[in-house]
């Protein structure tokens, strides 16, 4: 065949392409039954124990072996190492600490801050890693208070449980891709935990393509007497650190930053498994005057998102055990709703293992920009374990993802559509129909 008839092919298989609609993707029965082994009484008994340390506020390291921060990280360190035998000699624990000197503010004296992290390796050459997230220090009214208690049983003894259930049910799981399972000391006191393992992972040149971060999942009831037991909050950042606004006004990919297109694989995954439960993506970083170790991974240049449940009761949260005016303050255990942490943790324990089992997220994602037409030409690297690609697209008004175009086994393609009133995105499928994160064209001229 001739090269000029050769390139005719191709374009007519790109238009092929482009009017082929791949089949949907379903549930995979092996997620399935890995999801179905996440147990209530678990996540209960573990967020008891963790409230019966009384404290763990970062000041409260030195009360001995069953009161205060210290005495939980150890406890948790100790369900880590009782889950890593079922890994087969894949997980490994650590704690990840530092002294953090008084900044006389937050800190009102040097401490010693340290995390809890378990480290699941998956068999993928490259070191593709995904974290699963949560913050195990407490705090009452009063942040530097190390003596009263802080019972901390929603925020954030609920993101401590799951984080420690999904590892129970995903230590034996055939995986691809590393999982790290991290419980952060001082988030309380302005994310300095995982601010320290994050800068640890960026400059140990790890390929993180994801943060689950889960902070307050455990109550369904919000302090207006609202009732949300079928939904999480799904939260991602807009721009990643040091966006230059002025591409972005031209480009229009202020809403396609790899966090946000981490939220819509989480929605879309979770959704499938979740049996009626369902996440609310929310367009912005956090929650106003609150932060979470999400945005640590965030400021290293991470994708992530954090879980947080529908509507908060604040008497619950940062506050002393007391009752006022027959209000009752505190985060105390009997204001949880466990089935509702189980369903939380059920959709975080679906997507994890959607995202380690299936492929990774394509790199060198490019659209090509140097003519004025009206078609769209992208191209990509090849990922691991990927069987085929795909080409999704919506419009630049529209939130999520509304379409998908089969490119098969190519690393390029030239659709019909114009680039100028369209966005594109390209993810991996593998042979199982397990499709991966998008991944967002940078321009090429």
């Amino acid at each position: 065949m001739s090269h000029r008839l050769a390139v005719a092919a191709f374009f007519v298989l790109a238009g092929n392409w482009a009017r082929a609609a791949p089949a949907p993707e379903v549930a995979d029965p092996a997620i399935v039954r890995i999801v179905a082994q996440v147990s209530v009484d678990r996540l209960k008994a573990d967020d008891t124990r963790l409230v019966a340390f009384g404290t763990r506020n970062t000041f409260s390291e030195n009360l001995g072996d069953q009161r205060g921060v210290f005495a939980a990280r150890a406890w948790i360190a100790d369900q880590f190492r009782e889950i890593a035998k079922k890994s087969g000699g894949r997980m490994t624990v650590a704690y990840d600490g530092y002294i953090q000197k008084a900044d006389g503010k937050r800190i009102p004296r040097d401490v010693e801050i340290s995390s809890v992290v378990a480290t699941l390796k998956g068999d993928e050459p490259g070191s593709r890693t995904y974290v699963m997230s949560s913050h195990y220090d407490s705090r009452n009214s009063d942040n530097a208070d190390a003596t009263l208690d802080a019972p901390g049983a929603d925020d954030n003894g609920s993101g401590t449980s799951a984080v420690l259930e999904a590892a129970r049910v995903l230590a034996a799981a055939p995986l691809h891709a590393t999982v790290i399972f991290a419980t952060y000391d001082s988030e309380e006191q302005g994310l300095f935990g995982s601010a320290h393992h994050a800068q640890t992972l960026k400059t140990a040149d790890i390929d993180i393509q994801g943060d689950l971060n889960n902070d307050i999942i455990g109550a369904s009831v919000g302090d207006n007497g609202e009732k949300n037991p079928d939904q999480v909050r799904i939260f991602s950042q807009a721009l990643i650190s040091g966006a230059d606004s002025a591409r972005v006004n031209v480009l229009g990919n202020e809403n396609d930053s790899p966090s946000r297109e981490l939220a819509r694989f989480v929605q879309e995954t979770g959704d499938r498994y979740g049996q009626g439960f369902h996440g609310e993506l929310i367009f912005r970083a956090d929650r106003f005057l609150r932060g979470g170790d999400h945005e640590s991974f965030n400021d290293a240049g991470f994708p992530a998102i954090r879980f947080t449940e529908p509507v908060e009761n604040f008497a619950h949260q940062h506050q002393t055990v007391r009752t006022d005016n027959r209000v009752e303050y505190g985060d105390l255990a009997k204001f949880m709703d466990f089935d509702y942490l189980a369903r939380v943790t059920r959709y975080n324990v679906s997507v994890l293992a959607s995202l380690a089992m299936g492929p990774g997220r394509p790199a060198d994602a490019a659209i090509l920009t140097k003519d004025l037409d009206n078609k769209t030409s992208l191209s990509w690297s090849t990922v691991p374990n990927a069987a085929r690609y795909e080409i999704v697209r919506r419009k630049t008004s529209d939130a999520v993802w509304s379409n998908a175009t089969d490119a098969g086994t190519a690393t390029s393609i030239t659709l019909s559509f114009s680039k100028d009133n369209w966005l594109f995105g390209i993810r991996a499928v593998d042979a199982h129909g397990h499709r991966g994160v998008v991944a967002f064209p940078t321009p090429q001229r």
